[in-house]
Formats: structure tokens, sequence, C-alpha cells
């Protein structure tokens, strides 16, 4: 699965081919399709294996805004981490195949639920014990993943590597003062 992912990253939906799998992985083509029969059911594990493990890195990650001095800058700052790799590229190559696949989209829908659902689970699991969440959290959290998942495919194409970061941190100042205050109680100060 890492090496249909590595593929994904290095060469693209397109360029994703059963032989350079296989040949990446260091398996004969002869193993690899006695595990996974084509092409389509190789990416249809592979796109469960990468909804794992971006949900596993949202909650092991997630434990550090409890801890922080600015809880709602801790949170925008695992966005970052959770969307700025090569997890997140591959996520992307499978949404754009998606789009001209049916099947393949569907597959993609729902491993992306999971993962939404598991970063926005990790996000209030992490907040300070008795805090209460608010029931606009998960919008507020969509929200900012939407802002930021535009910003990073920008950046695919942007020759200046440091522009997303300005402008994700720009928009960061943008979510933090449109956010009802009464949203993030358990904050304290660290919201105004």
């Amino acid at each position: 699965m890492d090496a249909t992912l590595d593929c994904l990253v290095e060469f693209g939906y397109a360029g994703t081919t059963t032989s350079r799998v296989s040949e990446r992985a260091g398996v004969t083509r002869g193993a690899q399709l006695h595990h996974f029969g084509s092409r389509p059911v190789l990416v249809s594990a592979a796109v469960r294996h990468l909804a794992a493990r971006r949900s596993a890195e949202a909650i092991e990650e997630a434990g550090r805004i409890a801890d922080a001095a600015d809880p709602l800058s801790a949170m925008f700052d695992l966005l970052w981490d959770l969307h700025d790799g090569p997890l997140f590229t591959a996520a992307v190559e499978l949404w754009v195949a998606g789009r001209s696949d049916p099947e393949l989209g569907a597959e993609v829908i729902t491993f992306e639920r999971i993962v939404n659902q598991s970063v926005v689970a990790a996000l209030a699991g992490a907040l300070p014990a008795g805090a209460e969440v608010d029931r606009r959290l998960p919008d507020f959290v969509y929200t900012a993943m939407d802002a930021l998942r535009g910003i990073k495919i920008a950046a695919f194409v942007d020759a200046d590597s440091l522009r997303a970061r300005r402008r994700w941190d720009r928009a960061c100042d943008v979510l933090r003062r449109g956010a009802d205050p009464a949203m993030f109680t358990w904050l304290g100060a660290a919201a105004d």
C-alpha cells in the first residue's frame, strides 16, 4: 500500500500502474496480482489505507492542542501539518481521478468522510478535560480545511514555496476574527 501511495505522489494517478507499484514494492508482478488482481482493486485498497493513515495521523497529533498556550493557533497548525506532505498529495491525486471515474469517486467520498470525521473527532477529543464542544465547531473546522486545501492545491504550481504558508496564516487571522467567541469558551483569553 505504501508503494502505491508513493507512486501516486511521484507519478500521479495516471502514472501509477500495477507494474510500477510492484517494482516499487519489490514484489513480483505475480505476487502483486495475487493480492490485487487489477489496478482498480489495488487503488481501492490504497484509498482505504490512505484513509486509515490520515485518520491515525490526526488522532496522534491532536493531543498537542490541549497543552498549547494558544489552542486555536495550535489547531490551525495541526491542520496545516495534516495537509502538508505526501499523504495529502496522494489524496489530491485520488480526488482528481475520482472526478472522471465514478467507482473511484465513490471510494474517495467514503474515505474523505472518514478522514474529515476523524480530524474533527480528534480535535474535539483534544480539548481540555471538561470542555464542552460547541456544535458549530465541526463546521468551523471543515471551513478551515476547505480554505487550507484550496491554498495547498494552488501551491502545487506555485514557484514560491513559502506563499502557501503566508496565505494560510492570513486565512487563520480571518477565521479567528470571524468566529463567534462563544464557540471557543474552552480557550479563555486565547480566542480573543
